[in-house]
């Protein structure tokens, strides 16, 4: 792995929030093992194997019933490692893929059949290399049919320029962490205002309000000033959002949080039992398992 990668928690805590019956962690990852599945030659990192027995183990240990996990970018497009996962969870996982152009309709129902639900459109260029929106256009036209989603990871500065783009695509639009709002500005700003009117005029747009560590400036434990914006949608979207660990937290640079804490910051942002089933089992089960 590289020199400066983080692994992850060794030993979480267990959670004092339990999650409702049929939770469902809606964001995580697998990485590897790399001498069975190797890692991309074109990645921007490389990271420590996360493999899915591990995965799994946190699930149980975590108190959820559900993962919904999202092909890592060292991996790119070979979703190997995830379709392993799946195959091996007994139906108690879903996957997000990557996929590149020249993929055929068969491994695109051979992804369905073993529990893909969506693929990734990743607008990071730290994290991968550009690529053309006409391509991506062109997969979300293919994936449609399938009842798959979109996934879309981008940063809150991006919206703008990206906006066209998201609301023309023909399926549900998933944005990963919230779009990466500056916490550090106010929670009634412009910034934060586009992204709430994204989701207020375009009813295919969710949420994942996850991963409070990659925004936070105030840090762990509470990731205070996170709180009130993931509040936010949830409070005002409650039917279109999801949470996930983002296990094993890939390229975190600050600290590696302990996932049972984590655990405990849900009840922060959904505050009654109605908004926390919405958030993690009706919403995931209503969008990966229908």
């Amino acid at each position: 792995m590289d020199p400066d990668w983080l692994p992850f928690h060794p030993s979480p805590s267990k959670p004092a929030f339990r999650p409702p019956a049929g939770a469902v962690d809606a964001h995580c990852h697998v990485f590897g093992p790399e001498a069975q599945f190797p890692f991309a030659p074109g990645r921007k990192y490389t990271p420590c194997d996360a493999s899915r027995d591990q995965l799994f183990a946190l699930r149980d240990h975590l108190g959820f019933e559900r993962n919904v996990i999202v092909q890592a970018t060292c991996h790119g497009n070979d979703n190997r490692a995830l379709i392993d996962a799946l195959t091996h969870s007994n139906g108690r996982a879903r996957g997000v893929a990557s996929v590149a152009r020249g993929v055929s309709d068969a491994e695109l129902r051979e992804m369905h059949a073993a529990g893909v639900r969506g693929t990734r459109f990743n607008f990071v260029r730290r994290l991968v290399d550009f690529t053309p929106r006409e391509v991506l256009a062109e997969i979300a036209q293919r994936i449609a049919p399938l009842g798959w989603h979109v996934v879309v990871y981008f940063e809150a500065q991006d919206l703008p320029e990206l906006w066209d783009f998201f609301t023309a695509l023909p399926t549900t639009v998933v944005v990963d962490h919230m779009g990466r709002p500056d916490v550090t500005r106010p929670l009634d700003g412009p910034e934060f205002a586009l992204f709430l009117r994204l989701m207020r005029e375009h009813g295919n747009v969710w949420s994942k309000v996850s991963c409070p560590e990659r925004l936070s400036k105030s840090g762990p434990p509470g990731y205070d000033d996170v709180v009130p914006f993931a509040r936010r949608l949830v409070e005002t979207f409650p039917e279109r959002v999801l949470w996930g660990t983002d296990w094993p937290h890939p390229n975190m640079k600050s600290h590696m949080p302990d996932d049972g804490k984590l655990v405990d910051y849900v009840p922060r942002i959904a505050a009654t039992p109605e908004l926390q089933r919405k958030l993690l089992v009706d919403n995931p089960m209503r969008l990966y398992w229908a």
